[in-house]
């Protein structure tokens, strides 16, 4: 049986780190300027309540998935919510438990402080993860608009 290993990002994993994320924006057929790249790794490791986080995936000592997440206010509760922002396998990977190890480490880490409302989106053809999400979490029903 393969090794699952999840651990918060670290400096040494920016290679691994920037071919993920890519080729989870190319799922998405969308790419970001080198500036995003560029702060948002920096982000990932600047103090401060609301500065993005993220976990980093080994299969068997190889990166084959992320997550970026982070934490904001909300109106109806003190504590603040964690929206895990980007959640990304890779297709060799899936189906392995990498994904769903990933929504758990980030359910712990909000634990920690309190946080209660771990939640995220995805593209209603994602079937894939769809299946995952149904599995491991509650579809809440709520439909998404942006004013773009």
């Amino acid at each position: 049986m393969s090794e699952i290993t999840i651990r918060p990002f670290q400096q040494s994993d920016h290679d691994d780190w920037r071919r993920l994320w890519t080729a989870y924006l190319e799922f998405y057929k969308t790419t970001v300027p080198e500036e995003v790249y560029k702060t948002t790794w920096e982000r990932l490791f600047a103090q401060g309540e609301f500065e993005p986080k993220g976990f980093m995936a080994f299969l068997d000592g190889e990166a084959v998935g992320l997550v970026h997440y982070l934490y904001h206010r909300s109106c109806w509760a003190i504590v603040n919510n964690c929206y895990l922002q980007d959640l990304f396998t890779v297709p060799e990977a899936r189906g392995k438990g990498v994904g769903a190890g990933l929504i758990e480490a980030v359910r712990q880490e909000a634990g920690k402080i309190g946080v209660t409302n771990v939640y995220w989106m995805t593209h209603e053809t994602n079937a894939t993860a769809r299946k995952l999400y149904d599995h491991v979490a509650r579809r809440t029903g709520f439909i998404e608009y942006d004013l773009l």
